[in-house]
């Protein structure tokens, strides 16, 4: 099976690629079977791993679901695969970064969608084609969606199918950070590296009260937090101590 989601890891961070540029990166079952499985792992890694950068190889992020499965109607290997591994990614302990370049269209958007944080090139793409094909969403878009960027604004890009560049979904709370394409690789590594010099266990611990809150009135959202919240990390004293010294000051 050749390697359609690459990994590789450094100094924390975890970076899985999409690997098919010459389909500029459409999405496969084995692809998604392979990123389910990258994941699997990760979850296992959260000590070593800080955070993990989605993306994808050659020209963009990815084009969407390969027409070519869909027509076909390949069998899954595991039920509701693609949607159970978008759930899976959105639910990693670690942080997840979606960096898009180009092409983000219909179930890559999905797949984006489970991410963090979004950080996006000026010249990147976004699109809900679901209508042009004749399909409805499975993998999230209509929830994960609405939520982000609210539900007038999700009708628009569902209904109408079209495209709004990477400016314009930074505007529109779609991407948290647009760069200039020239800079995107050098913004999105200081980007990884301030996220990294973050307490991991605090990022664990916010995610997880994120998670579990989402749609809670917010007296019980407010007692969740104070009652069910992870407290304080291992990492605390040393950070403090690392500040009192730096500061000439004794914490």
């Amino acid at each position: 099976m050749s390697a359609q989601v690459l990994r590789e890891d450094c100094d924390g961070l975890c970076t899985l690629t999409l690997n098919r540029p010459d389909k500029l990166n459409a999405l496969t079952v084995e692809m998604f079977q392979q990123l389910h499985d990258h994941l699997g792992a990760l979850e296992q890694q959260q000590e070593h791993i800080g955070a993990v950068v989605l993306r994808g190889a050659g020209r963009c992020f990815s084009a969407g679901n390969d027409l070519h499965d869909i027509a076909a109607g390949q069998a899954l290997p595991l039920p509701h695969l693609q949607a159970r591994t978008i759930d899976r990614l959105a639910r990693l302990p670690q942080v997840v970064i979606v960096a898009v370049h180009g092409h983000c269209y219909t179930g890559a958007l999905e797949l984006a969608l489970a991410g963090d944080l979004i950080v996006c090139s000026r010249s990147a793409s976004f699109a809900d084609t679901h209508a042009r094909w004749a399909l409805t969403p499975l993998w999230g878009m209509s929830q994960r969606l609405p939520r982000r960027i609210g539900v007038a604004r999700a009708r628009e890009m569902m209904l109408l199918g079209r495209r709004y560049d990477g400016q314009r979904a930074a505007e529109m709370g779609l991407a948290n950070l647009c760069f200039d394409d020239a800079q995107f690789e050098t913004e999105l590594q200081a980007l990884v590296r301030e996220l990294l010099a973050g307490s991991w266990f605090s990022h664990r611990a916010t995610k997880r009260l994120l998670e579990e809150t989402d749609g809670l009135p917010l007296a019980a959202g407010l007692a969740h937090e104070v009652f069910r919240n992870a407290g304080k990390g291992p990492d605390m004293a040393a950070r403090i101590a690392a500040f009192g010294q730096a500061s000439g000051r004794t914490a």
